[in-house]
């Protein structure tokens, strides 16, 4: 079976009419910032309570409105969970035994993800960080 793509044309929009929660930085309208980041060497990866007292401070340094969090653990190691967020979300799996814990951090409106980065740094002190910094719902 062949892959094709499609072309597809981005909206224009007038800055007045811009849709709800998109925001306009470096030139570009979009939907929101999604941060895909990689701590690699971690400590306190196994630990739910912690993890979600450090969630709750990255939402509010960031100034995004919590919905609600689920942590999920796993046996004999390992975390996953997600906080949703009014502006998106914020998702996270951990390996402990690798002292590896991924996340995606997703917000919109003025929100700003990337004020996480140093919390999460501070909390989980890792040896190093991965960071992709995507815009989605980009509008030509």
């Amino acid at each position: 079976m062949s892959k094709t793509s499609e072309i597809i044309e981005l909206p224009s929009v007038n800055e007045d009419r811009k849709p709800d929660y998109f925001v306009e930085k470096d030139g570009l309208v979009f939907a929101g910032t999604h941060l895909i980041v990689d701590l690699w060497g971690g400590s306190n990866l196994n630990n739910a309570t912690f993890i979600e007292e450090t969630l709750r401070e990255c939402i509010e340094v960031s100034g995004a409105t919590l919905l609600h969090i689920h942590i999920h653990a796993f046996e004999p190691n390992g975390l996953s969970g997600v906080a949703v967020l009014a502006e998106s979300h914020i998702s996270f799996h951990s390996w402990p035994d690798e002292g590896y814990m991924a996340l995606d951090i997703f917000m919109c409106g003025k929100a700003e993800p990337h004020k996480c980065l140093p919390v999460l740094k501070k909390a989980f002190k890792p040896e190093s960080v991965q960071i992709n910094d995507l815009k989605r719902g980009v509008i030509g």
